[in-house]
């Protein structure tokens, strides 16, 4: 402060240091060590504070008695120079004026929400006579010097104690902060240990699901490997390997007919994206330059024919530019008279492939697929399962992890808040 009552703070011999007690606790007894830890603190800290507010009061009716000793006092100043004494008076005044307005009673003491509305009121009279006698120090020092030891004196034990007070209230708000961090990590510990009952109930309840899946695969693959032992399906392997030998003669016969087309293919093509057939001839003629094994049915013969005439007369005017005009034509008659030949070769294939496939649909036994779908569907079940019990376990796993590290910050926070080393037992 400008006026000053600033005090110069004496040299403190260094603190003896006190070896701390051990004790070691379960962490059922954390609770109730720090709630009586924090209010055998907070009935110190506020017992300490009324002792201060207790102390301040008398200073704060001494300012009271100085403002009215000071407005009834003439400083004399008939004596001094006429514009001097306009300055004296008035700053005179503004310093009776902030001690009549600004100077209060101390609130009384019974909560911590009292003592800092008090921490505020000390503040504010402070600050108010602080400032005011700081732009009035000549005036109070050179014309009020016997109300300016007693205001210093007041003033510095007042601003000491008031410090002390906000010194007490941080303390205050500290031992709160680590009651509640504690009380937090203790809450945390509670529910992670209940978590981690109900994860490891639920890996004991997801073991015996996975247990009666593996059961139920193991049967059902003995089933199923029963069935690959028998007369019946080694049949249907048989005919099978008949059915996959037979699907050579499709590509035999594609690759023969495909042969043939290829020979008229450039003009097909050019005939496709010239022609205004109707749509279905449209789809045969696509499927002609595509894949011709696919329309060799009796039912597209007549369209073929159309086609093929079509672009034999296209070749023939010019519309349709080939090398060879007679060449090409010799390959259009070729096709023309190998179509029954192609139709009846794709008809049988398909029908004897039908007769085929039936026969051995029919030898497949009965609960092979059933029992093969059955077993991709519990496979599915079982996996699911245990993807679930390692989630479990994990979650435990970091459970485990977390918990310990809680105890070892819970042991730090208490020996900020006590003078006895607390060790925390497991359970």
């Amino acid at each position: 402060m400008v006026f000053g009552w600033g005090k110069k703070k004496q040299d403190s011999p260094p603190p003896v240091e006190e070896v701390p007690q051990s004790k070691e606790i379960s962490l059922s007894d954390v609770p109730a060590i720090i709630s009586e830890l924090r209010d055998l603190r907070i009935s110190q800290n506020l017992s300490e504070i009324n002792r201060l507010r207790n102390e301040t009061e008398p200073l704060i009716d001494d300012l009271m008695k100085i403002g009215n000793l000071l407005e009834k006092d003439s400083l004399k100043i008939d004596d001094i120079d006429k514009h001097l004494a306009i300055i004296v008076v008035r700053g005179k005044q503004q310093v009776i004026d902030v001690i009549k307005k600004g100077v209060v009673s101390l609130p009384k003491i019974s909560t911590f929400d009292d003592a800092k509305k008090l921490n505020a009121v000390l503040n504010t009279i402070l600050k108010k006579v602080g400032d005011v006698l700081g732009r009035q120090t000549r005036v109070i020092h050179i014309f009020a010097k016997k109300y300016a030891t007693q205001l210093k004196e007041n003033l510095e034990v007042m601003n000491n104690n008031h410090d002390e007070i906000s010194r007490l209230l941080k303390n205050y708000d500290s031992t709160q902060l680590i009651h509640d961090e504690i009380s937090d990590m203790l809450n945390e510990i509670q529910q992670s240990t209940k978590t981690r009952k109900e994860k490891s109930q639920k890996i004991l309840e997801i073991d015996d699901v996975t247990t009666s899946l593996n059961q139920r695969i193991s049967d059902l693959e003995n089933s199923i490997e029963k069935i690959h032992s028998s007369e019946q399906y080694k049949k249907y392997l048989d005919l099978k390997n008949t059915l996959d030998a037979f699907g050579n003669q499709k590509a035999k016969i594609k690759n023969e007919i495909n042969t043939q087309f290829t020979k008229i293919s450039r003009p097909l093509s050019r005939y496709e994206y010239a022609s205004s057939l109707d749509k279905d001839q449209k789809s045969i003629l696509s499927k002609l330059v595509a894949e011709p094994f696919d329309i060799m049915v009796a039912a597209n013969k007549d369209s073929v024919i159309t086609i093929l005439e079509n672009v034999r007369k296209g070749i023939s005017t010019g519309s349709i530019s080939v090398k060879d005009v007679d060449k090409m034509s010799s390959h259009i008659t070729e096709i023309e008279e190998s179509l029954d030949v192609f139709v009846t070769r794709v008809s049988d294939f398909h029908i004897k492939n039908e007769q085929m496939k039936n026969e051995l649909h029919s030898s497949l036994p009965g609960d092979l697929i059933p029992f093969q779908d059955d077993l991709n569907k519990t496979v599915s079940l079982r996996d699911e399962s245990l993807a679930k019990s390692k989630t479990n376990h994990d979650d435990i796993d970091d459970i485990d992890s977390q918990i310990p590290n809680l105890i070892s910050r819970i042991e730090g926070k208490l020996r900020k808040f006590s003078n006895t080393k607390y060790t925390l037992l497991s359970s």
